[in-house]
């Protein structure tokens, strides 16, 4: 029987770990998307769509389908999955490992201010500016909504889900975006504060060296730590390395 190798999430590094596994002859990829985003781009080998039903389902689901090898590529802010996974492949003997992009580190220039939460990051915002970029993700806006004097731009591929800040204005566009683009977007929008994420890669920083170029404050939500336990791998070549001792 052919190997089988299930990838959870939809990062930029899931698809290309995807890509590069399905070439390998004789293994069986799936990817696992959560289904948040109903156009998602397209995957290599086999896709499913939807959640396993915590850590049982996601245990059962590993023994029906014979999974040989666990790799958690979600969002580095996806805590509730990458915890799940760890337990599901403990309570099935299942070799996991988890592939995280490294996070960002501010350089000359830059004014962040680093959080350990959005809740945190809704308290210093009014001390920072009065027009937000908030780039968290469409559906945690609830931890700023009742900032009532503050204006907010949300950029998204898809209509943000509320409960949301009562001046917030949609921008619904898919990046990626050149630097060029967000300092048009920062200065178009008046923008003088940035609200974002710690999750690392090139994709979305443009908007980080933007914010450094116009001098603009940013507050930066660090990750969630992960699991004890668990093996990370910062690459899809970490990976390989990784599936060469511990796959069959």
């Amino acid at each position: 029987m052919a190997p089988h190798i299930l990838i959870l999430g939809g990062t930029t590094e899931a698809r290309e770990l995807a890509a590069v596994l399905t070439a390998r002859p004789g293994v069986r990829v799936t990817t696992s998307l959560a289904g948040r985003v109903t156009r998602p781009g397209a995957v290599a080998g086999e896709v499913r769509i939807g959640g396993f039903g915590g850590v049982a389902g996601l245990a059962d689901w590993i023994r029906q389908e014979h999974v040989d090898a666990l790799i958690d590529a979600t969002h580095p802010f996806a805590r509730a999955i990458t915890a799940h996974a760890a337990r599901a492949a403990a309570a099935t003997g299942v070799p996991s490992v988890v592939l995280r992009r490294p996070g960002w580190r501010p350089g000359p220039g830059d004014r962040w201010h680093p959080v350990d939460s959005l809740d945190e990051a809704a308290e210093l915002l009014p001390s920072l500016g009065r027009r937000v970029f908030l780039t968290t993700g469409r559906m945690e806006l609830a931890a700023f909504a009742h900032l009532t004097e503050l204006h907010f731009v949300i950029r998204s591929v898809e209509l943000p889900e509320p409960p949301m800040p009562p001046h917030t204005e949609v921008l619904l566009a898919r990046g990626p975006f050149t630097v060029a683009d967000e300092s048009t977007l920062l200065y178009d929008h008046c923008i003088d504060v940035l609200v974002t994420k710690d999750s690392g890669g090139a994709a979305t920083s443009a908007k980080l060296t933007a914010a450094r170029e116009l001098a603009l404050p940013v507050v930066v939500v660090r990750r969630p730590p992960l699991p004890d336990g668990v093996t990370c791998v910062p690459d899809v070549a970490g990976v390989q390395r990784w599936l060469e001792l511990y796959s069959p």
